[in-house]
């Protein structure tokens, strides 16, 4: 299944949260069926947490449009292999690594002008974790975190590189530099 991905577009980024905000982040959403809605091109469901079946996942309602585009874009890359310095020259190759998956995902979400290594992203946005968006990195290795579901090429299951992959499972950080967009 394909699903049109849209340009990089300027998008309002919120930079401060209101005195009374209550992180609804962190809480389960009630799950419910997921529908195909078409504003942006891809797979919704309600709520503030993305989900996964099948191996695509399904945007929370409640998020930022640019956040919407992260996560389309990168079912897109479903099925691509593994392959070192992938996504670095275009973003548009035949297989991506870690950085270059997480550098395709923020480019189409429309934080990212062009690729950038691993060691790039220990220095990427602020420090910590995002409400939406969170960059794992370290020399040698990147993840994301984008709306509770792990973007990530390493399988930890079977072990190995498998390439640009969606994970409901988390991944111990401890090594990580954590990072976020400005705003996300």
């Amino acid at each position: 299944m394909a699903y049109n991905v849209p340009r990089a577009q300027a998008i309002s980024v919120p930079h401060a949260r209101p005195a009374d905000y209550e992180n609804d982040y962190e809480e389960e959403p009630e799950r419910t069926v997921p529908t195909i809605q078409t504003p942006y091109g891809g797979p919704s469901v309600a709520g503030t947490r993305a989900i996964l079946r099948n191996g695509i996942a399904y945007a929370p309602s409640r998020a930022p449009a640019n956040v919407k585009n992260a996560i389309w874009a990168v079912n897109t890359l479903r099925g691509k292999p593994y392959v070192w310095g992938g996504g670095h020259g275009s973003f548009n190759d035949y297989g991506y690594d870690c950085s270059g998956s997480v550098s395709y995902a923020l480019h189409y979400a429309g934080l990212l002008a062009a690729p950038i290594p691993s060691s790039d992203f220990m220095r990427y946005g602020g420090r910590g974790r995002g409400r939406w968006i969170t960059v794992y990195a370290r020399h040698g290795h990147t993840f994301a975190v984008i709306a509770g579901l792990r973007l990530d090429t390493t399988d930890l299951r079977y072990g190995g590189d498998v390439g640009p992959r969606w994970y409901a499972d988390a991944r111990n950080a401890r090594g990580f530099e954590a990072r976020h967009p400005i705003g996300m």
